[in-house]
C-alpha cells in the first residue's frame, strides 16, 4: 500500500528504471510482417541472425523505416515531443535530488525533539530524598575553669618584631644521619607525661591544681615575649638584643652570647610546655624555626649527635635533648624521631664510666646540676618510647648515692650536702627514678624544701623544687603553690620601653641568672607557672609508672 505522504516521483524514481526512447518498438502491431522478411537477407557467416552484427543493423534499419512509413505524421510528432518532455521532467527532478536535504534526517531530528520535550514534561517517578546532615552533639562537656576568667587574647602577628625566617621543616632524620639499627628499633608513640598540655586537659588542671587566670595571663604575655625576641635564623640568644634589636632596653642581658644552642632549648621548652609544636598553636612557626635550628646545630657523628656549644656545653645539651625528645613525643614526627634519639645516645656516650654523672665535658665526673637535665631528657625520651640503655640509668643512681646527704633527703652538688637548688634537682631525679610518695627521705626531703620556701630571686631552684612540690601534692603543695604563683605573677614586666619588655622577668641574681639573663629567667619563670599542666602529675597519674629499665 503506497504512503499518502510520500512523493510519487520519489517512488518512481526508486523503483522503476527511466524510460528510453526504444520502448514504443516493442509494442507497435506494424512491425510484426517485417520480421518475416529477414530471411531476404541471409548472413554469410552465420545461420543465426540474433548472432550476426550486420544482420542485427540491417534489421534495425528495415523496422525503422518501416515504422515510419506506416505511422501518421501527427503520431510521430506526439510521439517525439511526449519522448523529449518525459526527458526533460526527468532532468529537473533528478539534479535537484542531490541538493535536497534528506527528508529522513529531518523527521529524526523533529523526533528527537519532540522526544526531549515530552521527557521534560513527564514527572518524575521516584524522587531522590535527601537525607538532612545530622548535627554532632559532643558527649563530653568541658567545665569551665571556675576561678580562672577568660584571658585576652594575643594577637601574635602583629608584635612580632624580628619575624623568623620561613622554613621548610626537610625530612630532618635523613639530613643529620642515616638510620641505624637502633633508630630504626624505636617506635612514635606520644608520651603519657605530657598529654596534659593539650587544650581541654590544660583547663582542667590548672583548675584543679591551682592556676589562676592571672597565672595563664602571665604564661601567654610571657610567650609573647619569647616570640618577640627569636632571632632571624630561628635560633635565639642569652643576649637578647642580637639579631638586630641593638636599641632594645629591655635590659638583664645575658653575658652567655655564645650559648645558642642552649638560648634556644632554654626559649622552646615554655612553648612546647604550653601546648604549642611546630605542628599547631599560635606559635607553630616560632617553634618549627627553632627545631630547625637545633637539628641543622646538631654536630652528628655515627649515631650520636652533639648539641653541646661552647658557652653551655653539656648544660645545652641536656636542655636541647629535652626539647626534641618532648617535641617528638607531643607530635609523633618522625622526622624528629633521628634526631632525637641521636641526642640520647650523644648523652649516653657522654657519661662518666666510673661515677655514672655528667658535668661540663664528656665523661668528666659529673655534677648534680648537668645531670639533673640530662636525666629529663632521659625521662622524656623513655616516655617518647625511644631508647634508654639499662646501664645508662643504673648509672645515674650511682651517682645520685653518691651525692646524697641525710640518708637520701638532701643532695649536694659533688659529694654529699645540702644545697636548695641541688636537693631540689636530686629529689626530682628520684621521683622519676621510681621513689614511691610514701619513700621516708622523700618525705623528708619535701618536708626540707617546705620550710626553706620559694626564692625571691633564683628562678633555677624554684623550677625543680616547684615540681617536687607539685609531683608530691598535699597541703605542703598548697602553700608553696599560693607563694610562687602571685610572686612571679606580682613581678612580671609590665613596663614599657623602646623594646616592649612586657611578659618577662628580671631578677638579677640567683643561679645562672647573671649568665643567663633575661631570656633565661623569663623561661624559667613561665615552666613554673606551666607547672599545673607541663608534667603530668607523677604519683597521681603514674606518669613514671614504667620506671627506667635496669
Amino acid at each position: 500500500m503506497n504512503d499518502p505522504n510520500q512523493d510519487p516521483n520519489q517512488e518512481s524514481m526508486a523503483s522503476v528504471p527511466p524510460p528510453v526512447p526504444a520502448a514504443p518498438v516493442a509494442t507497435a502491431a506494424p512491425a510484426a510482417p517485417v520480421a518475416t522478411a529477414a530471411p531476404a537477407a541471409p548472413s554469410s557467416t552465420s545461420a543465426n541472425p540474433a548472432e550476426d552484427p550486420a544482420a542485427d543493423m540491417e534489421s534495425a534499419h528495415g523496422s525503422r523505416f518501416l515504422w515510419f512509413q506506416a505511422v501518421p505524421s501527427w503520431m510521430f510528432s506526439l510521439a517525439v515531443h511526449t519522448v523529449i518532455l518525459v526527458i526533460l521532467g526527468l532532468m529537473v527532478l533528478v539534479t535537484p535530488e542531490e541538493e535536497m536535504p534528506s527528508l529522513t534526517s529531518v523527521m529524526t531530528k523533529n523526533d528527537l525533539i519532540e522526544e526531549i520535550v515530552d521527557d521534560l514534561s513527564e514527572p518524575i517517578d521516584e524522587p531522590v530524598e535527601i537525607t538532612p546532615t545530622e548535627t554532632l552533639e559532643v558527649e563530653t562537656e568541658v567545665n569551665p575553669i571556675e576561678d580562672v576568667a577568660e584571658v585576652e587574647e594575643v594577637d601574635i602577628a602583629d608584635d612580632v618584631e624580628a619575624p623568623v625566617a620561613a622554613v621548610e621543616f626537610e625530612n630532618i632524620a635523613n639530613q643529620v644521619a642515616p638510620q641505624t639499627d637502633l633508630l630504626s628499633s624505636t617506635e612514635s608513640v606520644t608520651g603519657s607525661g605530657l598529654t596534659g598540655r593539650g587544650a581541654e586537659a590544660k583547663a582542667a588542671m590548672v583548675r584543679e591544681y591551682g592556676g589562676t587566670k592571672e597565672s595563664e595571663a602571665a604564661v601567654a604575655m610571657a610567650l609573647k615575649w619569647i616570640a618577640n625576641h627569636q632571632n632571624p635564623d630561628g635560633g635565639w640568644s642569652f643576649d637578647h638584643t642580637a639579631g638586630g634589636r641593638r636599641n632594645c632596653t629591655c635590659g638583664n642581658i645575658g653575658t652567655l652570647k655564645t650559648s645558642f644552642n642552649g638560648a634556644t632549648a632554654m626559649a622552646l621548652l615554655p612553648f612546647l610546655g604550653a601546648g604549642n609544636t611546630h605542628k599547631k598553636g599560635a606559635y607553630k612557626k616560632q617553634v618549627e624555626a627553632g627545631l630547625y635550628y637545633l637539628t641543622r646545630s646538631m654536630k652528628v657523628n655515627g649515631a650520636t649527635g652533639d648539641l653541646t656549644d661552647a658557652g653551655g656545653r653539656m648544660y645545652s645539651h641536656g636542655l636541647c635533648a629535652i626539647t626534641l625528645t618532648e617535641a617528638f613525643a607531643m607530635t609523633k614526627d618522625r622526622q624528629l624521631m633521628a634526631p632525637a634519639q641521636m641526642s640520647l645516645n650523644f648523652i649516653t656516650y657522654a657519661q662518666d664510666p666510673v661515677g655514672g654523672g655528667w658535668r661540663y665535658k664528656p665523661r668528666q665526673a659529673g655534677d648534680t646540676s648537668v645531670v639533673g637535665w640530662q636525666l629529663m631528657a632521659l625521662k622524656s625520651g623513655h616516655m617518647a618510647y625511644l631508647n634508654v640503655p639499662k646501664n645508662t640509668i643504673a648509672g645515674c643512681y650511682k651517682f645520685l648515692d653518691s651525692v646524697q646527704a641525710n640518708s637520701g633527703a638532701t643532695y649536694g652538688y659533688t659529694s654529699p650536702g645540702g644545697g636548695h637548688a641541688t636537693t631540689a634537682v636530686g629529689l626530682l631525679c628520684r621521683m622519676y627514678l621510681g621513689w614511691k610518695k610514701d619513700e621516708p627521705a622523700l618525705v623528708r626531703g619535701v618536708e626540707t624544701i617546705s620550710k626553706w620556701a620559694p626564692s625571691k630571686s633564683d628562678m633555677y631552684y624554684n623550677y625543680y623544687a616547684t615540681q617536687v612540690m607539685r609531683h608530691h601534692g598535699g597541703p605542703l603543695w598548697d602553700k608553696w603553690n599560693k607563694t610562687m604563683r602571685d610572686h612571679l605573677v606580682a613581678t612580671q614586666e609590665l613596663g614599657k620601653g623602646q623594646c616592649e619588655n612586657t611578659g618577662s622577668w628580671n631578677m638579677g641574681a640567683g643561679h645562672g641568672a647573671r649568665v643567663g639573663g633575661r631570656l633565661y629567667n623569663t623561661a624559667l619563670a613561665t615552666m613554673i607557672l606551666e607547672v599545673y599542666y607541663r608534667h603530668m602529675p607523677i604519683y597521681a597519674q603514674q606518669a613514671a609508672e614504667d620506671d627506667f629499665p635496669l
